[in-house]
């Protein structure tokens, strides 16, 4: 099965400049992981529930009625008298829902990794207890993309900043620690925790690189499993 998730997360450095501030691009790779699942196929009630289009991506990443901190893709029961919204070539709907069974918080960590875990770690914490707010068992999820390249180049409006390796590591020399961190301090608190592996300097013409394809494609697809049999269990 070709993973729509990886694919997106791929597309937004391949060939192109990605833009960390551009704060829609959660969202958008969170979705896919409801799209995979459908298309595994591993829990009969979760392709039930998409099919009929009872339960839907939450297009709003809030559950209707319910004050709550925006996640990056939210999952649940539509809210009966909303219609849902089908998206070209996506098999499940966007809408409003009135519960949430599978919240996903998506990071993407590509420069000054250090600099930026406390922020993030917080971040990912936060998300985490306020999917389990309101009660419902949701399963949560959380997909973090960590950068292994030999160099990058980040933007902000028109100026460009390249690491040296010195005062501004490059992303290869903060990697293992960056990933030891967030396994210690913020894996305990999801369900799932998907760790992508990349190499990409954000500079032309964007390249990109998984670390190791293989290994994360059967992590990932392994998480897929354990996330449907545990859909299964709880829904």
């Amino acid at each position: 099965m070709q993973s729509k998730l990886l694919t997106e997360f791929r597309g937004l450095f391949d060939g192109v400049k990605y833009l960390h501030r551009k704060s829609n691009q959660g969202d958008r790779v969170a979705s896919f992981l409801y799209e995979d699942l459908f298309h595994l196929a591993r829990s009969p009630k979760l392709v039930a529930a998409i099919s009929s289009k009872s339960h839907v991506i939450n297009s709003a990443n809030k559950t209707v009625g319910r004050q709550a901190r925006r996640g990056d893709g939210t999952f649940g029961e539509r809210v009966p008298n909303v219609p849902p919204t089908n998206v070209p070539g996506i098999s499940v709907a966007f809408g409003q829902v009135a519960t949430l069974e599978i919240g996903t918080e998506v990071k993407v960590l590509a420069k000054a990794m250090r600099k930026q875990l406390d922020r993030v770690c917080t971040d990912l914490a936060n998300q985490a207890a306020e999917f389990r707010k309101h009660g419902g068992r949701p399963i949560c999820v959380a997909v973090v993309g960590v950068n292994r390249s030999d160099s990058y180049i980040s933007y902000e409006g028109r100026r460009a900043f390249a690491t040296d390796g010195k005062k501004y590591p490059h992303p290869k020399q903060e990697a293992d620690q960056v990933e030891q961190d967030l396994w210690h301090r913020v894996r305990r608190n999801f369900d799932e925790f998907v760790l992508l592996r990349f190499r990409a300097t954000n500079k032309r013409p964007y390249t990109f690189a998984w670390v190791d394809q293989t290994h994360t494609q059967t992590e990932y697809g392994a998480s897929l499993v354990r996330i449907s049999i545990e859909y299964e269990s709880r829904f």
